[in-house]
């Protein structure tokens, strides 16, 4: 890469570089309250636009595949263009699609609005990481970006908590309003904080966009749609099952295309080469997997059968929250001191195993205090997590290539939000079905109106949990790469 002008990064760095990455976290942290503030309002949507639970749902996805896809290239198109500028135009573009949101009157407006706040949040999020890792020096990065994965798991957590405040208090659309005033708030500070620097020239990978777009949608549409088709044919000749494998082949083909690329693919394989980088990024995307999907079964649970407003219902989460938030400056020093095989391992076995308790627990008449404590555990576990595995996946990484690893490792992240949402929409649905609750029946009618019949309150329940026993899963799979951490490099 060859860069341009004659200036270089040195002059441009601030004396201290912490107000910079405050004011980028106020911005980043927004955009992340997003991916998880809709559960809480999940029957209050339903009830107002005439929706149904899976079209919901899709007001999720939607927003993550739109923050998915293109973060892979704003990462480079922020090496390109300047850091600060991207985040500036990502940061109008969420701005303004938030009002959308709040303004729209029906679900498709609403999930095609979605998808305009999703391209903001792809082009605001990898020039956070970016300017951390080019405006502090190593032996203070660790702390930098433990800040930054902790504001991202604190984010994930405090979405449903602030979700259910609005809802209650101003109504379901102020979820999207309160972003207005923020993102204001947002711009001002980054305006005036993040410094202006040296830029360098790439090449664009248009067509691994488009192949990585493609693949995702068809991925992801033929998961959280197949229980509304039976699993068998939308129209014509397209099934469900043809549709994911199509997914699948476009996948393998972006990949095949990222090793063929003579000349900047979207994806520099020769990053994996960094065991860390590949194996955080693997870890990064089963949390993303577990919190994403934990929520709507969690927030439906408590609004239908326990009858708690939207606010109890998000208050339910404060404990994992507080924990997140007490323990972040305590991770953030260990991040740069500790081996993060130790450090991940332990929040993986405390997050998984806390999963696995609620997923059991779930009844209509459960001790709230067994809630509580088995969620304060989980906000345990995560914050050994976010803020760890991302100090690990950059920390080895040459600045040249900033951008670019960014751009993989947020796109991982939000990659396993998608599946997430994706995967607990199919299982919600057939749990929901086999104990009698199809979406077709009256407990769906009742759903949209925010009530249950008392009868369906255990069979629903144990749907709930069933479908949660889904994450411990998968977080088996984020243990074993954390297992395989190598310790950390100290030289450039």
């Amino acid at each position: 890469m060859t860069q341009t002008g004659s200036s270089t990064d040195a002059p441009a760095l601030p004396e201290n570089p912490w107000p910079a990455l405050w004011a980028l976290c106020l911005g980043f942290f927004m955009i992340l309250v997003d991916t998880t503030i809709v559960t809480v309002a999940t029957p209050s949507i339903m009830e107002d636009l005439d929706a149904d639970v899976n079209s919901v749902i899709w007001v999720t996805s939607a927003y993550l595949l739109a923050y998915a896809v293109p973060v892979l290239i704003t990462g480079r198109l922020g090496d390109r263009y300047g850091p600060k500028r991207l985040y500036l135009i990502g940061l109008v573009v969420f701005t303004l699609a938030s009002a959308w949101c709040g303004l729209t009157g029906s679900i498709t407006g609403l999930v095609l609005a979605r998808v305009a706040q999703g391209l903001g949040a792809a082009l605001m999020t990898p020039q956070t990481m970016a300017v951390i890792t080019r405006i502090f020096p190593v032996d203070r990065r660790g702390s930098a970006m433990a800040l930054w994965g902790a504001t991202a798991g604190v984010a994930t957590l405090v979405g449903p908590i602030l979700g259910g405040v609005l809802v209650d208090s101003l109504g379901w659309e102020w979820i999207f309003f309160i972003n207005i005033p923020v993102g204001i708030v947002g711009f001002v500070l980054a305006w005036r904080l993040v410094p202006d620097l040296a830029t360098h020239q790439h090449r664009f990978d248009w067509l691994g966009v488009a192949l990585s777009g493609a693949g995702m949608f068809l991925l992801v549409f033929g998961l959280q749609e197949g229980q509304q088709y039976d699993w068998g044919t939308i129209a014509g000749p397209l099934t469900v099952w043809r549709m994911i494998a199509a997914g699948l082949v476009v996948l393998a083909v972006f990949i095949w295309w990222q090793a063929r690329n003579r000349n900047e693919p979207l994806v520099p394989l020769e990053l994996f080469r960094d065991r860390n980088f590949s194996l955080a990024n693997l870890g990064i995307s089963t949390v993303s997997f577990g919190f994403t999907a934990m929520g709507f079964p969690v927030m439906l649970y408590a609004q239908l059968v326990r009858g708690w407003s939207p606010t109890q219902a998000g208050m339910l989460l404060i404990p994992m929250a507080a924990m997140s938030i007490l323990l972040a400056p305590l991770v953030g020093r260990l991040a740069d001191r500790v081996h993060p095989r130790i450090l991940t391992s332990f929040g993986f076995v405390v997050m998984g195993t806390s999963l696995t308790v609620i997923a059991l627990i779930l009844a209509p008449d459960t001790p709230i205090w067994q809630l509580l404590v088995a969620l304060a555990c989980l906000g345990v576990g995560s914050s050994f997590l976010w803020a760890v595995l991302s100090t690990t996946a950059n920390r080895n990484l040459p600045v040249q290539q900033a951008g670019a690893g960014s751009g993989i490792y947020n796109a991982t992240r939000q990659v396993g939000a998608v599946l997430g949402a994706a995967t607990i929409a199919v299982l919600m649905d057939s749990r929901l079905a086999t104990q009698g609750l199809g979406s077709g029946g009256s407990p769906e009618t009742s759903m949209a109106s925010g009530t249950l019949p008392e009868a369906a309150w255990a069979p629903f329940s144990q749907a709930m949990g069933e479908s949660l026993l889904v994450i411990p899963a998968v977080l088996v799979i984020g243990l074993l790469a954390a297992l395989a951490f190598e310790g950390m490099k100290h030289t450039r």
